[in-house]
């Protein structure tokens, strides 16, 4: 597994090394003791204690969720089809804060995310089913749930595709403004 930072602190990518042959392919997704000791936190990766996945079609968008609170930190991949998916980083002390970046996830190179908690996350379908696997070190409290508009004008993020659906939720998440100001900025 290759892990490779990102343009955004904290976060990581982390490549397996799939091994192909006439019979198709074999990969390891994820390696915790490789992550653990990249982190040099021993221990790190048993603290992902749930997994779950959703399934997209084309051109959906699902975001841009965070967490309040202690956050959580979150693996992400794509186990079929193709994401783009965007990270937000918001938190207020960090280098990177409001800065975006997007990674393709896909079914080829089986790239894991590594999202420590403080980021917004979100990502578009690119293909005509796309299902993301995330594995995060929390159980899920919806009351600590936040979320910012995916067309929010002050963020700007560019989705590759035509938006087709987002959730109720999702169509009226807040807007960039609103956070800064619940942030005290």
């Amino acid at each position: 597994m290759r892990i490779e930072t990102t343009e955004l602190a904290d976060v990581l990518v982390l490549t397996p090394e799939p091994f192909r042959d006439g019979r198709g392919l074999f990969t390891r997704t994820f390696d915790a003791e490789e992550f653990d000791e990249y982190l040099d936190r021993p221990g790190f990766a048993a603290s992902f204690i749930q997994d779950s996945q959703s399934r997209s079609h084309r051109g959906v968008v699902r975001g841009m969720h965070g967490r309040a609170g202690r956050g959580e930190a979150k693996l992400v991949r794509c186990a079929h089809g193709a994401v783009h998916d965007v990270l937000v980083d918001i938190r207020p002390n960090s280098p990177t804060f409001g800065r975006q970046q997007a990674f393709l996830l896909d079914d080829n190179d089986f790239r894991n995310l590594y999202v420590p908690p403080g980021f917004l996350h979100g990502f578009q379908s690119l293909s005509p089913v796309a299902d993301v696997c995330y594995r995060i070190n929390r159980p899920h409290d919806p009351a600590e749930d936040i979320g910012i508009a995916y067309d929010d004008p002050e963020l700007a993020i560019e989705w590759p595709q035509p938006v087709t659906v987002v959730s109720d939720r999702d169509a009226g998440a807040n807007s960039w403004r609103e956070l800064l100001t619940a942030f005290g900025m």
